[in-house]
């Protein structure tokens, strides 16, 4: 049975150059990075010239790249980070939007367990941020903003600009999270005005546990991750040497294709959307349909049947559900609560995220067996 993967958004493959580039770095250059012999240096050129990579592709300076071991972490260093090292612990107002990763998420709530006060922006019934509800939520101590650049679920771009606009005019830092765009769309840190942006490495065909986390110059940090002073002092331990060259290349490989990769994988996204509506007309809910979505995402919800049990039905075909997310069978997406899907829409929603291996062929397959399952449980 071959495998028909549209899963992109939750991890993508190694790409064989990026695999090539982490070889010597798991068996000849397997030095430590703080070592002063030869094996340390050849490892720590190699960091410094994959930190290199990140900030040129980000349109950023080497020095304003701090390495970790993921998305999730790069989130809990940027936000907690920041607030703890903006005076007495307890004091400031946080900003989220509704639909922030989880570890946005906790992370804020972990400081409002410490005393921090926080708002949830909402969002449109298409998934978007409104400036104007990030400027209504302002007060006198606020500190940061937390504002995904795209939902992983619906697909939306927020407005960072805009948002970054209305922030500065009162001193209040900008953190977005570009997990899912990044290697999607352009993600450039002056261009959006952002302060802090997390990466992360297995979403852009590098490996699982790299990412990495933007911080503009001027912008200071508590670690979270107390030792011997690795990453300019914000992230102690040894780097993982192989994983951040992979990082570094998977990030200059994504940068090379960009546009033609999105072109692409839009027609095909719209290529399998038109096929799932051509069949279910206007029963087949398209989320985030009227606003700018990554060229690779589509997230709908089937009628009468849930989304879980059109899978099962296809075992060879590997997608997300949105009635579940992150493990809680008992959950709704909190994407879909926000924009303010009933129970009955989130329960027949999957996810299909595209990525740069998928074929036209595979998105027609794909097509041909959603709709042979959803008429059988139909």
């Amino acid at each position: 049975m071959r495998q028909i993967y549209l899963d992109y958004n939750t991890t993508t493959p190694i790409a064989p150059s990026v695999q090539e580039a982490m070889a010597p770095y798991l068996t000849e250059y397997f030095g430590c990075p703080s070592s002063s012999h030869f094996l340390g240096r050849a490892a720590a050129e190699a960091v410094q010239d994959a930190r290199g990579q990140v900030a040129q592709v980000l349109g950023a300076d080497p020095d304003e790249i701090v390495f970790t071991s993921g998305g999730s972490e790069s989130n809990n260093l940027a936000i907690k980070g920041l607030l703890i090292q903006r005076g007495p612990v307890g004091h400031g107002h946080i900003i989220l939007s509704a639909i922030e990763h989880p570890s946005v998420v906790e992370s804020v709530r972990f400081l409002e367990r410490l005393g921090y006060d926080v708002s949830v922006a909402p969002v449109t019934n298409q998934g978007v941020v409104q400036p104007a509800a990030i400027h209504d939520l302002l007060q006198a101590d606020t500190v940061l903003v937390s504002v995904t650049h795209a939902s992983g679920e619906i697909g939306t771009i927020q407005p960072l600009r805009q948002i970054a606009e209305i922030c500065h005019e009162r001193n209040v830092y900008l953190h977005a999270d570009a997990s899912q765009s990044f290697g999607k769309i352009r993600v450039a840190v002056n261009e959006l005005g952002i302060d802090l942006l997390t990466i992360s490495g297995h979403k852009c065909y590098g490996p699982k546990g790299v990412g990495a986390l933007f911080v503009r110059r001027g912008v200071t940090l508590e670690p979270w991750l107390h030792g011997s002073g690795e990453e300019a002092g914000l992230r102690a331990g040894s780097e993982n040497v192989a994983a951040i060259v992979g990082l570094g290349r998977a990030m200059q490989l994504a940068a090379q294709s960009l546009d033609e990769s999105a072109e692409r994988l839009s027609r095909l996204r719209d290529r399998l959307q038109l096929q799932l509506q051509y069949e279910l007309g206007d029963q087949l809910v398209v989320h985030g349909e009227q606003a700018e979505r990554l060229p690779n995402t589509l997230f709908v919800s089937f009628p009468i049947v849930a989304g879980h049990e059109i899978l099962g039905r296809i075992p060879e075909l590997c997608a997300s559900t949105g009635s579940a997310w992150h493990g809680s069978a008992a959950s709704v997406c909190p994407t879909l609560a926000a924009i303010g899907a009933s129970a009955e829409v989130a329960r027949g929603s999957v996810r299909f995220s595209l990525g740069r291996p998928t074929t036209e062929e595979e998105v027609d397959r794909a097509a041909s067996l959603i709709l042979e399952a959803w008429e059988a449980l139909s």
